[in-house]
């Protein structure tokens, strides 16, 4: 496949996502509305808003809720939507219309999630009462770069939990339970020791440029170093994309 056929693919893979409107609509609900009542409540209350808040529930939580709801829909819509078989007949690689969806569906979640960083970014610096420091340029990239991350993984990771399971309700779900339900619980749980690094939010959680103040922010957070956090992150892409290509190439068309 050379890269002119390449990006042709990356593209149709593209317009098929964004031709799905009620999961672009819900991925634009779960990252703009948060950030908008946010910066709502600051603004009626008079006070300023907290850029670390606001950062929080974007890249740890519904900006991931997101880029699930992107990524499922990039690794089940060839099978979903009766097509795999027409587009295998054509003789096109089937790691390669695998290959395909990941960037697509990045390329979407990004688009979703970043704008609404920027919205975060400009809302919190018009709202700043005087006195109250807003964020320098150094914080408003890292956590661009933060929110770039916590969100890209976890897509890259539900196209291949997409791809796996065949099934959009069921992934969705599970996957959902899982960021939302499982990880806390399992984070919170002491007596498995080191094994909680392995668990995704917790490896993400690593790299985040503004620190958390315990269960204000959402559970239990970890210490782990940056080699730790790399690994877990790394397995968790590799695994996944792994089970998305075989079961796209192993499938019936």
């Amino acid at each position: 496949m050379n890269p002119t056929i390449a990006v042709q693919m990356v593209g149709a893979d593209f317009l098929k996502l964004h031709k799905k409107r009620s999961i672009v609509v819900w991925a634009l609900v779960l990252a703009f509305l948060p950030i908008v009542i946010f910066l709502i409540i600051n603004g009626v209350e008079g006070d300023s808003p907290h850029f670390n808040d606001g950062l929080n529930a974007l890249a740890r939580l519904f900006g991931p809720l997101a880029a699930i709801l992107i990524g499922v829909e990039a690794g089940t819509t060839d099978s979903s939507n009766g097509v795999f078989r027409d587009l295998v007949v054509t003789g096109r690689s089937r790691l390669a219309l695998f290959a395909t969806r990941v960037p697509a569906a990045l390329a979407l979640c990004w688009l979703v999630t970043l704008s609404a960083y920027v919205l975060l970014v400009v809302g919190v610096s018009a709202l700043a009462v005087d006195g109250y420091p807003t964020p320098n340029a150094a914080l408003i990239l890292n956590a661009l770069a933060y929110t770039a991350l916590a969100t890209g993984v976890v897509c890259v990771v539900a196209v291949g939990f997409g791809s796996l399971t065949t099934s959009k309700p069921g992934a969705i779900i599970a996957l959902i339970a899982w960021q939302i339900v499982a990880s806390p619980v399992i984070v919170a749980i002491e007596t498995l020791g080191s094994a909680r690094d392995g668990v995704l939010t917790q490896a993400l959680t690593h790299f985040s440029p503004v620190g958390f103040e315990g269960g204000h922010h959402g559970g239990t957070i970890l210490t782990m170093s940056t080699g730790t956090a790399s690994v877990v992150v790394a397995v968790w892409l590799v695994v996944f994309l792994a089970l998305g290509a075989w079961r796209t190439r192993t499938m019936d068309a």
